[in-house]
Formats: structure tokens, sequence, C-alpha cells
């Protein structure tokens, strides 16, 4: 069962980019480091979005062009 406390934010900071999303995690990330247990939750909210992170990581490949065959007769 979810938080009724994380399950908004959760489904707000999954709609976000994964470029955004990678820079509220840190950020996130470097707060708890550098000033322990500032933001209540801390640590279930960036587990929640290491999860939204790698389910949102791609890999930007260049998609290859079709190949164009001539039409068998």
């Amino acid at each position: 069962m979810a938080n009724p406390l994380l399950a908004p934010l959760m489904g707000f900071l999954g709609r976000l980019s994964y470029p955004r999303l990678f820079v509220v995690t840190a950020a996130l990330f470097v707060v708890d480091l550098v000033i322990p247990d500032f933001v209540p939750l801390a640590d279930e909210i960036l587990l929640g979005l290491g999860t939204l992170l790698l389910a949102n990581w791609k890999s930007r490949k260049n998609p290859q062009p079709p190949s164009i065959r001539p039409p068998a007769a």
C-alpha cells in the first residue's frame, strides 16, 4: 500500500522528464548528505526518486532509418 503522504509527490515527480528528475534527485541527495534529517522522510523520497530514475532511463541512440527494398516481382 502506498504511503498517503508520498503518493501525490511521487505522482507529480513521475511526470517530470529525465533531466529534471535527475536534478531534483541529486539536489535532495546533497541536501540530505549535508544536513541529515533536514527534510522529513528524505530517505523514502530518495528511494522513490531512484526508482523513477531507473524506470525513465533510456538509451539515447540515434535510430537508424528503415532500409528501403525494391518490391519483389
